[in-house]
Order: C-alpha cells, then sequence, then structure tokens
C-alpha cells in the first residue's frame, strides 16, 4: 500500500514538473488519486499557493502568477483593464486586484485570494479582442492591447480619465497599437465619441 501510495505521488510530482500551476483536477484526469496532493504537502515537496492550485516549493512563477491562479479558477473569465494593461506592459499601473470581465448573467466569483474585481461585460463587448496568453503553463484569456484601451475609456469612471489617457499614449507611443484597431474597439465600446479628440491629439 505504501509503495503504491509512493508511485502515486511520483507520478504527481513529475505532473507538476510540466505544469506550474496544478490543480485537483489535473490527477484526475491523469487517473491519480487527490489525496496525494495532501500528503505532499504534509511532506513538504508540494505547497498550496491558492486554494485547489499547488506548485512545487520555490519554482520560479512569472509576476503574473495571479492571473495565472484566477484562468485556473474562473475560467470564464478574461483579463481586462489595470490588469490587461500590465501584461501588455502599457502605463504604469500595478493593481493588487486581477480585474477580469464576466458575462452579465454570471455570478461574481469569490476566491480567497488573489482579490478579485469583477467588472461585467457582453455581447461584442466581451467576446471581441480576446487572446490567449500561456502564463505558468495555463492559458489565460486577456483583452488584446487596443481592446483595453478602449475598455478603459468605457470604464473610465471606474479607473480615471487619467488612467487611459496615459494607456493611449503609451501604447501608441511603443507601437502596439494601430488607429485602425483603436477606432474598430471604440465602436465595439460605443465610446467613439470620447475616444476621437483624444486619438486625434495622440497621433497627429
Amino acid at each position: 500500500m505504501a509503495s503504491s501510495a509512493s508511485t502515486f505521488e511520483q507520478a504527481v510530482l513529475a505532473l507538476a514538473e510540466q505544469r506550474p500551476l496544478l490543480r485537483a483536477r489535473d490527477l484526475a484526469e491523469h487517473g491519480l488519486p487527490t489525496m496525494a496532493l495532501s500528503r505532499l504537502v504534509a511532506t513538504g515537496r508540494l505547497e498550496r499557493v491558492a486554494r485547489g492550485v499547488y506548485s512545487l516549493p520555490e519554482r520560479t512563477l512569472s509576476e503574473h502568477r495571479s492571473l495565472a491562479e484566477v484562468g485556473l479558477r474562473v475560467p470564464q473569465g478574461i483579463v481586462c483593464l489595470l490588469s490587461a494593461l500590465r501584461v501588455h506592459g502599457i502605463g504604469t499601473q500595478a493593481p493588487f486586484e486581477v480585474w477580469i470581465a464576466i458575462p452579465h448573467n454570471s455570478p461574481t466569483p469569490k476566491l480567497d485570494q488573489p482579490a478579485l474585481r469583477a467588472i461585467r461585460m457582453s455581447g461584442a463587448a466581451l467576446s471581441e479582442g480576446v487572446e490567449t496568453m500561456q502564463i505558468d503553463g495555463v492559458s489565460v484569456p486577456v483583452f488584446n492591447a487596443a481592446k483595453t484601451i478602449a475598455d478603459c475609456f468605457k470604464f473610465r469612471n471606474k479607473i480615471g480619465l487619467d488612467v487611459a489617457l496615459e494607456a493611449l499614449r503609451d501604447g501608441w507611443i511603443q507601437r502596439k497599437v494601430t488607429v485602425d484597431a483603436l477606432w474598430q474597439y471604440a465602436m465595439i465600446d460605443r465610446v467613439s465619441n470620447v475616444m476621437r479628440p483624444y486619438l486625434e491629439s495622440v497621433i497627429t
């Protein structure tokens, strides 16, 4: 029995080598007992980094690990606004919360950690401009740079117009966006009239 448990634990550790962030469901997919996680945590060979999420101790994870954790635990969420700006390297915002967009009819996700800020979107505003990034071995949906900047104007009452303007200027200077893309998402977000004067001042 002990030998069998040890075999399971070795298999779990091998899986953790492949996946920087490991979930209990990952074990189930490979026919491994989840009780092996508790034993490995107790002996210090795995650490619990969030509820239901594990990693090898001392493993170097990216600065965006919290986004990977949210990607695992809130699969319907899309990284947006301040968190998306951070991922794209635009502006100076360093949010302590993970900002995610969720459908209007979805219940607000409740996580012990990391802290979440859920923004409700629908239709094309939720489905367009989404790209998938690999963060610590996890596929995380993130709005692209141009969509994120348009969203900043749409939700300027939540984040501040100064943040939206900084994002527009910095995204343009870094050549991470084009006029056509910004205009496309401004139309989708219905903020074309709001963005027009600022866009014209930046590109001229």
